[in-house]
């Protein structure tokens, strides 16, 4: 039993002899290949540089592309399509005509325009002929009296008074005469205009025959064909077809609801990054409009990105997702978020000073992405700081730094 004991206590002096040489010959070797950097009981903790870079907060929201104008094109007075030049597909100009409708009633009442127009202009030469004539007549009537009053003053009893008040009174009426003319031919002149201006309203109103497109853009609908009558799509009493829908396909909106919580990042004429995920492409973008005001309902702003579509590949209901940029700061002091602690609402980190101590660092943030954030102040570019299992470490205690590696992970901020 003794010797059983002392076989024991011998193997385990042994055992303990070869581990302190062992570990001895491991400090040896560490020490060899980098003298001085720590010593033997240190903590290795993972390490990264800070480093200056560009940051800059996202909002990635989902939506439907819509054409920028899509409209149902009625007729404005009711007749037949005569001749349909659209079908589906059809590309169209801006006033290009889309049908001709047969409408003979406003066709029949130009005709009668033109006819009223040529009988008024036929009027006004004889209005202005019969102005002359009694213009020249009240010339000579006046010009009668004037020598006739004349002579009475210059020498009274030559001539009769009678005669003097006869020719006066000739001239007076001559003169309501010329009057008289000069308000039949204002007449013929209004009812010239009169005409022309009915012409004019009618001509208007028959040219609605033609229905032409009111901007460029790709007919996606059709509603009538050859022969059908088209009701005025001014009626009221009517149920009115339209003729076809046009879309507006060079240029498409894209409608996305801003939470209210980033509102106040966006401006006009943002740049957007418009991805569509079925296209594989991403095309751009600017915000072009929103609605400055919050949906009681649904906490969300209004807002439209315009996205250019050059070559026609967008069509009206893709899916696509737009990333908005909230914030950006060029050239900022970047930290990993994962190697900061928040601590009753202040941010802290562990930097390894140039001693190969701990130093519990209060710090300040400012813009966030998903895997860094921008240090305002604590923190120089180029100082080694803690982002491995920072549970056990303390203040000054004196730690193996290794700088390693982390695969981040570039992802946009949702909404939730």
């Amino acid at each position: 039993m003794i010797s059983t004991l002392r076989e024991c206590t011998l193997f385990a002096l042994t055992a303990l002899a070869a581990g302190v040489l062992a570990s001895c010959g491991h400090a040896d070797k560490v020490q060899a290949k980098a003298p001085g950097e720590f010593s033997a009981g240190e903590v290795s903790v993972g390490v990264v540089k800070v480093q200056r870079k560009s940051l800059g907060r996202t909002l990635t929201v989902s939506s439907e592309l819509v054409p920028f104008q899509e409209i149902d094109v009625y007729a404005k007075e009711s007749g037949y399509v005569k001749q349909l030049n659209v079908d589906y597909g059809s590309r169209v100009k801006k006033d290009q005509v889309l049908a001709t409708l047969e409408i003979p009633e406003l066709q029949l009442q130009v005709k009668e325009d033109e006819a009223a127009i040529r009988n008024a202009t036929a009027q006004i030469p004889h209005a202005q002929d019969e102005l002359n004539r009694t213009q020249a007549q009240h010339n000579v009537l006046q010009l009668q009296f004037e020598r006739l009053d004349s002579v009475s003053k210059s020498k009274p009893g030559l001539v009769a008074q009678q005669e003097v008040d006869d020719a006066q009174g000739r001239a007076l009426s001559s003169a309501a005469q010329v009057e008289a003319s000069k308000s039949n031919l204002q007449s013929a002149q209004s009812q010239l205009e009169a005409a022309q201006a009915k012409r004019d309203r009618d001509q208007v109103l028959f040219d609605y025959s033609k229905i032409t497109a009111p901007f460029a853009g790709v007919v996606t609908q059709r509603f009538a064909n050859l022969g059908s009558l088209m009701q005025a799509g001014t009626s009221s009493s009517t149920q009115a077809m339209p003729l076809v829908r046009l879309s507006e396909d060079d240029l498409f909106r894209l409608v996305i609801p801003v939470p209210e919580s980033y509102v106040k990042y966006i401006h006009l004429g943002d740049v957007v990054s418009v991805n569509v995920p079925s296209l594989n492409r991403t095309f751009p973008g600017k915000v072009a409009r929103f609605s400055v005001d919050v949906r009681e309902d649904t906490r969300t702003m209004h807002t439209e990105v315009d996205v250019l579509n050059p070559g026609r590949v967008l069509v009206p209901g893709l899916y696509a997702e737009a990333t908005l940029t909230l914030e950006r700061k060029d050239d900022a002091i970047a930290v990993l978020l994962q190697a900061v602690d928040q601590e009753s609402g202040h941010a802290a980190v562990d930097v390894v000073d140039p001693s190969g101590r701990i130093d519990r660092r209060p710090i300040a943030l400012g813009i966030q992405t998903a895997n860094e954030a921008e240090v305002i102040s604590g923190l120089q570019e180029g100082e080694s700081v803690v982002v491995s299992d920072r549970s056990g470490l303390k203040a000054g205690q004196p730690v193996q730094a290794k700088i390693i590696d982390l695969m981040q992970y570039r992802s946009t901020e949702e909404p939730r």
